[in-house]
Order: structure tokens, then sequence, then C-alpha cells
């Protein structure tokens, strides 16, 4: 009996490799997308499409002609406007893909007995300045470069520490309006005026040095902090969204496990092999 027609049918185990390997591939770059566009205005506009698609495919089931002919209309629309509705979103990710930890779940800080100490010390100074409600920004950058806004400060390039920071930012002296930016451990510039964010959805109560915290962090993977002037509250902005009312040591711990958790992770896992060989050796 001739086989030879299944040969089209059944696929070979590296053919069905292969696909397992394009989607995995293509599923874990939609799992990137949906985790970059959550909490943000993309969010909202992606159910709606999922809406709109859900609808488009029941009503070509359906063969309901004039609401087909709408429907497609309004995804020639869609193609036109999307590309400008998503421009922000389009930008982080392509700053992703350029910083390379797109296949990464967080970003690998190098120089980890330095930010031991930074974070130490803005901690410190965030909770003095918190205490006698004295406003501050302070912009702790990691893999994407922000020199453009650095450019619009004064360079100062000096040690971080916490009674510098809180003389920064006392009122009327001439460093305290606008941003602090630390930079490979160590403070870079001083008076850095920051981009606002663009984002509708924030609360009305937010000021200027809110918006300017979560702003920068829209367009870069930097970490910023944020003492309120007016209330003294404690906030953190990363990737374009805020946490509030933070206290100096839930700030700490967020600021470690953002900043060091994939270094000593890595460190941890390399120690770990280092045993297993040399006792491996000694066997």
């Amino acid at each position: 009996m001739d086989f030879s027609f299944l040969t089209g049918v059944l696929a070979s185990p590296w053919d069905i490799l292969r696909s397992l390997i394009d989607i995995g591939i293509v599923a874990y770059v939609f799992y990137r997308l949906l985790g970059l566009f959550r909490s943000t205005r993309a969010e909202q506009l992606l159910k709606g499409l999922i809406l709109l698609l859900v609808f488009t495919v029941a009503a070509s089931y359906l063969k309901l002609d004039m609401v087909n002919w709408l429907v497609e209309k309004l995804w020639i629309l869609f193609a036109i406007t999307l590309p400008i509705v998503f421009q922000p979103e389009i930008r982080r990710f392509l700053e992703y893909l350029g910083r390379r930890s797109f296949f990464t779940s967080h970003t690998k800080i190098s120089l980890k007995e330095e930010y031991d100490r930074v974070i130490r010390e803005v901690c410190e100074a965030a909770k003095v300045l918190s205490r006698n409600r004295v406003g501050a920004l302070i912009v702790l950058t990691r893999e994407t470069g922000i020199a453009e806004y650095m450019d619009s400060g004064v360079k100062l390039d000096a040690l971080v520490s916490s009674g510098l920071l809180i003389n920064i930012f006392v009122p009327k002296t001439p460093l305290h309006d606008g941003a602090v930016v630390i930079t490979e451990g160590r403070i870079d510039t001083a008076a850095c005026f920051l981009p606002l964010s663009v984002n509708p959805n924030l609360d009305k109560e937010l000021g200027t040095r809110h918006r300017a915290g979560i702003g920068i962090s829209e367009v870069s993977d930097a970490l910023v902090v944020i003492v309120s002037e007016e209330t003294g509250t404690i906030s953190l902005a990363r990737e374009g969204r805020l946490q509030r009312y933070l206290d100096g040591d839930s700030l700490k711990e967020i600021l470690n496990r953002e900043l060091q958790s994939q270094e000593q992770a890595a460190e941890s896992l390399i120690k770990r092999w280092l045993g297993e060989y040399r006792q491996s050796e000694k066997e």
C-alpha cells in the first residue's frame, strides 16, 4: 500500500519543534507588549480594539453586510490614527528594544556596593524632607539616557549624601527648583527641568513636581523619588505609574528590589555554580 500521500500531512519532529518555538516567541512578545501597555491609556484603547474585533467576527459570521461595511471603514480609520494615539507607547517599546531589556524582567544594575549607599542616603534624605515638608524630585537613572534633560540643569558630579540632597532642596536656594539626577552612584546634575506627563488620567490633585516625575518615567526607565511640598508625602514614579504614601522603609525596599534584585540573583547563581564546581573537583 502506498502511504506517500501522508508525507504532506505528517510533520517531522523538527517541524513540530519549529512551530512550538514560533508560537512561543510570538506569545512572549505579546506578553511583554501587554505588560508594557498595562496601567497606561493604551490599555483602555486595547480593550476597545479587542471588543471591536469580536464585533467584527460576529458581524461577519452573521453576514450583516451593512455592519461589515461600517466596520471595515472603522478599521481603515484606526490604521491611520493608531500610530498617532499610541506614539508614547511605541516610543517606549523601541526604547525597550534599544536597551535590550525587552527579553529580561528587570534592568540589571552594576556597582552594587555603590547603590547600597545611594539607596540608604536617598531614603534618609526623603524622610527628612518629608518630615519638614520640603518638596523634592530625585531621579535615579538606569540604562536609558536622559542627557537632553540633564543639560538643562547645573553640573555637580558630587558624592551622594543625604545632607547634600537636603541642602539642594531647601527653599529659595539656587538649585532647589528642579530635579536632582543621580547617575552611576553620583549626583550628576541638579535643577533639571523634566518633561511633564501626557497622561490625561492622572489625579487632578497632582502638581507640576509629580507630573514631571511621572513624565520622565514615561520616556525612560528611571526611578523617580518625589516628596510633596504640601503634604510631605513620599511617592515613587516608575514606567509612567505613581506609587504614593510611602515611608522611608517601604521606599528603601522598593529601590532595593528594582535596582539590585536582578544582580543579586545573578551573583547567587554564579556562587552556587562555583560551589558545585569546586565540590565536583574535590570529589
